[in-house]
């Protein structure tokens, strides 16, 4: 599938962190948040993509705060995080420090008492009997009317108020694919006029492609969950990976993730679903071809609680963040490595064999010059000696996390323990 719109220059080997501001901090605002910044540009974090900043529906609210998703009005700041100005001193402060910022839009409802509902309300889908509803059974929220021109206009203007105002750098797109791609296309030919922005839908759809640039790889996911709960083999991550290469743009980002919003709080922390091989598998996220790994808000420290998400729930912060190093190295061999800064199609990705399939799962990378990355995840409970049986050329390889060099070679001989990871790459005389 040929791309439409082209990827801005600044995703290629890029990385996201999702921002849930009402849990981040006691105040839960603006103004907290930024003296975070410092400590995340120094992890490695480039994007920071915020939550929605709008104001939440007061009409059919789920429990005391809401849902972000329901918003009330697409062009003002949710008041439970300050001013429309600490948000522009935000934006401002965080471009001057490196990052890029993007929002979260909430194309396909809103909530029952958005300004839309008494000034346009035959924008609204409507039941049999003429009231407001929404198709998935969500409670809070009703159903825009993509039928109707209007709505595309209305909603275009509203998305450029946030970059005409508060100058973001793009969208991350609520459920893009129940919202007509043909309004998406329109909308970004338009926004794109006024700045190039990155786009990330929530969706995986590879028809999407034809306008975002990255998708949700939920996959991935799913299938390293089954993985880890021994519901399918190693082999298993191959069959979906290789399937994503198929039907996929050659270009496509895909977001890869053992955390987010929803994950964590509808379905548990990383700690709950991945257990003890949770960096194991936020390896794969951060390494494998086309991934743009995403970090949710706490996974640096971590935090192994689900956090509410229509109340008040601070993410319990301890002044350690015991996996900062973690990411920052992964992070800065993205940022740093040929592999990483370069198209997708220039870079060849080789499932390298070994004497244990049913437990390692290694690759390596290479952007057609001598630069290499070799990863050797061991996705099992239990310690494994094994070989690399083919598929690897020789050479010297330094791990990123230990500094150590080696020589490693078709037949070469490991040990690693249980859930351990090498991720190395080959020296370039």
């Amino acid at each position: 599938m040929a791309e439409k719109f082209e990827t801005v220059q600044w995703a290629t080997g890029t990385n996201i962190y999702e921002v849930n501001l009402r849990q981040y901090t006691p105040a839960g605002t603006f103004q907290a948040f930024e003296k975070e910044l410092p400590r995340l540009r120094n992890m490695g974090i480039e994007i920071l993509w915020f939550m929605p900043l709008t104001p939440i529906s007061a009409e059919k609210r789920q429990c005391t705060l809401g849902s972000y998703y329901a918003c009330s009005n697409y062009t003002a700041i949710n008041p439970e995080f300050g001013e429309a100005s600490d948000f522009k001193k935000l934006v401002a402060t965080a471009h001057d420090q490196g990052f890029k910022v993007i929002i979260d839009w909430v194309a396909n409802h809103t909530g029952y008492d958005h300004t839309w509902t008494a000034e346009h309300p035959e924008l609204y889908k409507k039941d049999v009997n003429g009231n407001f509803y929404d198709a998935y059974g969500w409670q809070d929220v009703i159903d825009l009317d993509y039928s109707k021109p209007e709505l595309w206009n209305l909603m275009i203007a509203a998305m450029r108020f946030w970059i005409s105002e508060f100058d973001i750098d793009g969208f991350r797109c609520d459920m893009a694919h129940l919202v007509p791609l043909g309004f998406w296309m329109e909308a970004r030919a338009e926004l794109d006029r006024h700045k190039k922005l990155f786009w990330l839908g929530e969706c995986e759809v590879p028809e999407y492609h034809a306008v975002f640039d990255a998708t949700y790889a939920w996959s991935l996911l799913h299938t390293m969950e089954a993985v880890y709960r021994k519901e399918a083999t190693v082999q298993s991550l191959t069959t979906a990976l290789e399937a994503s290469a198929r039907e996929y743009p050659e270009n496509a980002l895909r977001l890869s993730f053992t955390s987010n919003h929803d994950e964590n709080s509808h379905s548990g922390s990383e700690y709950e679903r991945f257990g003890e091989g949770a960096k194991a598998f936020a390896v794969l996220t951060l390494t494998w071809k086309n991934s743009l790994p995403l970090i949710y808000s706490g996974q640096e420290m971590p935090n192994k609680k689900r956090l509410k998400f229509f109340d008040k729930d601070e993410i319990e912060w301890t002044g350690e963040y015991f996996l900062h190093n973690f990411y920052q190295t992964l992070l800065s061999l993205r940022k740093n490595s040929k592999v990483y800064q370069t198209r997708a199609e220039q870079v060849a990705v080789t499932l390298v064999k070994t004497s244990a399939p049913d437990n390692i799962f290694a690759f390596s990378l290479k952007d057609g010059t001598a630069e290499e990355v070799l990863v050797i995840l061991n996705l099992s409970p239990e310690n494994v000696r094994f070989a690399i049986t083919e598929d690897l050329a020789p050479g010297k390889f330094t791990s990123i996390f230990s500094g150590i060099e080696t020589d490693i070679y078709t037949g070469k001989n490991f040990e690693l323990l249980a859930w351990e990871y090498l991720v190395c790459t080959k020296n370039v005389d």
